[in-house]
């Protein structure tokens, strides 16, 4: 049985996020603080008003106390949940479910990660045990594998590939460097991403995304009232999340040119939102941009490109920002970091500032000046072929 969705049911009314980057001088609370205020402010509303909290961190606590201690949330409702690299959706799409129950009136989505000071290099977390058949290599060399696949099977030249994958990078640099939030605020030349020192495979440096600390939040409630908190909700259209049987590693079958789980996403999110063509109807898009190849595969798997004409289409400026459909005109990833919890609702965050307008002058979209209304974010967890995969498309008019 397909989803239902719960399209024009549930209004964004405030988003807050705090700058990321090597925050040595602030705390977990100290983040979830700083996020949880700007957001109370921009719905107009005290935390007393907030009915529950759902709190997306994958490293950063353990239970919902993590944020009822800092934010002193006296005796109601927090949620923490986890989903991998996908956590911060998963917050919003856990709240958004209870405010379109009718089980509470206004919810908070809530996401943190403290990764620089924490004493590891990468993602936080142990290892689980498992039965031995899972992959033992980095992400990085498990992303790695997409590029020379797609080459292979797409007939595309190593040394073009690796122009393409450098131009992701600069693209996201490039709108990064126009973000005071991000992390990584200046331009680099595509010159400098082809010639970085190897970490796997083909992937360079800056090929990678970085490692930060973030906090985002969202105060989210029934459509009807959308408008006693704001004159400019967002309205969400479709909530899809996809777990696959994670098979990749082992089926003989998997080529490493999609992912599964995003195309599966992707296709329940569309159906819940009406959307029969997402190139023509979405106006931008915020993807997980672990790593350049990843973007790469992932605009033919939300169909923004043909299969196997991705490549052509990142050359040719489709995805930059003042391109066709712009893809991470924040930064993504790459120029963010990725603060586990908070990276979904950091996507958010993007769709709130351009699709209300609010984005300062040199990061708007001719996409949305033009008059196209819907915002897609894409946040995935896990590694090719072993993943989890979430969609949200959000909108800012009724219908």
């Amino acid at each position: 049985m397909a989803s239902r969705g719960i399209k024009d049911r549930v209004a964004i009314v405030g988003m807050g996020c705090t700058p990321f980057g090597e925050h040595w001088d602030k705390s977990v609370d100290d983040m979830l603080i700083e996020a949880a205020t700007e957001a109370y402010e921009s719905a107009g509303i005290s935390q007393d008003d907030v009915d529950a909290f759902w709190f997306g961190t994958s490293g950063s606590g353990t239970s919902g106390l993590t944020l009822s201690k800092p934010l002193k949330i006296d005796y109601k409702p927090v949620t923490r949940v986890e989903n991998m690299c996908a956590t911060g959706s998963e917050a919003f799409r856990n709240a958004a479910y209870a405010v379109a129950s009718g089980a509470f009136d206004v919810v908070m989505a809530i996401g943190v990660e403290k990764l620089k000071d924490n004493g590891m290099s990468g993602l936080t977390g142990t290892q689980i045990p498992d039965d031995g058949t899972k992959a033992q290599i980095t992400a990085p060399a498990s992303f790695s594998l997409l590029a020379p696949a797609y080459a292979k099977k797409y007939g595309v030249d190593s040394d073009e590939l690796k122009d393409v994958m450098s131009r992701i990078a600069w693209k996201n640099h490039f709108n990064g460097a126009r973000n005071p939030r991000a992390q990584f605020r200046k331009e680099v030349g595509q010159d400098t991403i082809c010639n970085a020192p190897l970490v796997a495979g083909q992937l360079g440096i800056f090929d990678c995304s970085g490692v930060s600390d973030g906090s985002a939040a969202a105060i989210l409630c029934r459509a009807e009232d959308a408008h006693q908190y704001t004159d400019k909700p967002l309205f969400v259209k479709a909530l899809a999340f996809s777990a696959g049987p994670g098979a990749g590693p082992m089926d003989p079958d998997y080529d490493y040119t999609t992912f599964n789980e995003v195309v599966a996403s992707a296709k329940d999110a569309y159906e819940q939102a009406g959307v029969t063509n997402p190139r023509a109807e979405i106006a931008m898009a915020e993807v997980h941009d672990c790593f350049t190849p990843t973007e790469l595969v992932l605009m033919e798997d939300l169909g923004f490109a043909e299969r196997g004409m991705g490549w052509k289409e990142v050359l040719a400026g489709t995805f930059d920002l003042d391109g066709d459909l712009p893809v991470n005109p924040d930064g993504g990833l790459k120029s963010f970091g990725h603060p586990i919890g908070a990276s979904g609702l950091r996507m958010l965050f993007e769709c709130w500032l351009q699709l209300r307008r609010e984005a300062p002058e040199d990061r708007r979209i001719r996409s949305i000046e033009e008059g196209r209304t819907l915002g897609l974010t894409h946040n995935l967890g896990g590694r090719p072929g072993d993943c989890v995969s979430f969609a949200a498309i959000v909108g800012s008019e009724l219908g």
